[in-house]
């Protein structure tokens, strides 16, 4: 292998540290042992993410660019851990630096782990309906996208920590789409400028909201009721989703609170702004962590 895996990841720890927006990735909540994994998942995916959203490529190049992920996710698994590289020799041209320690990190823990490769290759999938997709028409159209963005990143931590039970499936994968989903409402403006619409057009024609009144950063009537109904779907399924916070080991489960805590918090934002992510972009910080940390400490199973 190119590097020496526990410098591959230590690598990713750092990349994802220094990524983190919302949600701190691997934190000392999580199992000692589950820490290098999540960093080389996270790593894997964020850079695959910012193929799709970052810089001023070309949609041509842009798919390219993921082809080539999706290409060296498969090298890695199939060429008994090698990462495509052999030694001395550099990434293919556009692919990022860190290339070769991600490959070397998350095919040693696709291996490890037994994780199945199909999760990996629909968050690819997600990736590249970003580059191709801007509109969305209904709600199954928006919900499968997140089974592909979202639902396979806590599917993978629970095969991490050594969970295969279908109902706590459900559980994460209900979790995960109301926090990307919340994610989609709290950069409603960031998303416009760059094309992007995740609210489902039937709910935008039925509520008469106009695109020129977002153009003009202006939160209509109309586009509160399309978000506050966008904004109860989501809030439903952080509901449906809390066993999963509930059915794994001590301090899982406390990440996973933390995790859901966070989101909710910042759904409550919106809904308490009436969602008018113009005048203020709700976001988590340091004055959080108490509340975050009382409400996990005092939180009841139901």
């Amino acid at each position: 292998m190119v590097t020496d895996l526990a410098a591959a990841y230590a690598n990713c720890a750092r990349f994802a540290r220094e990524h983190y927006e919302n949600f701190p990735v691997a934190s000392y909540l999580l199992p000692r042992e589950m820490r290098p994994h999540v960093t080389a998942v996270y790593a894997f995916a964020r850079v695959a993410d910012d193929f799709a959203d970052e810089g001023d490529r070309p949609a041509v190049e842009r798919l390219a660019l993921l082809d080539a992920w999706r290409d060296r996710l498969h090298a890695c698994v199939t060429d008994n851990g090698r990462n495509g590289h052999g030694p001395g020799e550099a990434s293919p041209a556009g692919l990022p630096p860190e290339t070769p320690y991600i490959f070397d990190a998350v095919g040693s823990t696709i291996r490890s782990c037994r994780l199945p490769i199909s999760l990996f290759d629909d968050l690819l999938s997600a990736f590249r309906q970003d580059v191709t997709t801007p509109r969305y028409g209904a709600w199954d159209d928006v919900f499968d996208y997140c089974r592909r963005s979202a639902n396979p990143v806590g599917r993978l931590v629970l095969r991490i920590a050594g969970y295969h039970d279908e109902r706590l499936d459900r559980g994460s994968d209900a979790v995960c789409t109301a926090l990307q989903l919340t994610n989609f409402w709290q950069d409603l403006e960031r998303d416009w400028r760059k094309g992007r619409l995740y609210l489902p057009l039937e709910d935008c024609r039925r509520e008469h909201a106009d695109f020129a009144d977002l153009d003009a950063r202006k939160m209509t009537p109309e586009w509160r009721r399309v978000l506050r109904g966008a904004g109860a779907r989501t809030a439903a399924l952080f509901d449906q989703g809390r066993v999963v916070c509930d059915g794994v080991s001590w301090r899982l489960r406390f990440e996973l609170r933390f995790t859901w805590l966070g989101g909710r918090r910042i759904l409550s934002r919106l809904e308490r702004h009436d969602f008018d992510v113009f005048l203020r972009r709700p976001a988590l910080g340091a004055a959080d962590l108490p509340a975050l940390l009382w409400h996990a400490m005092t939180w009841r199973a139901r």
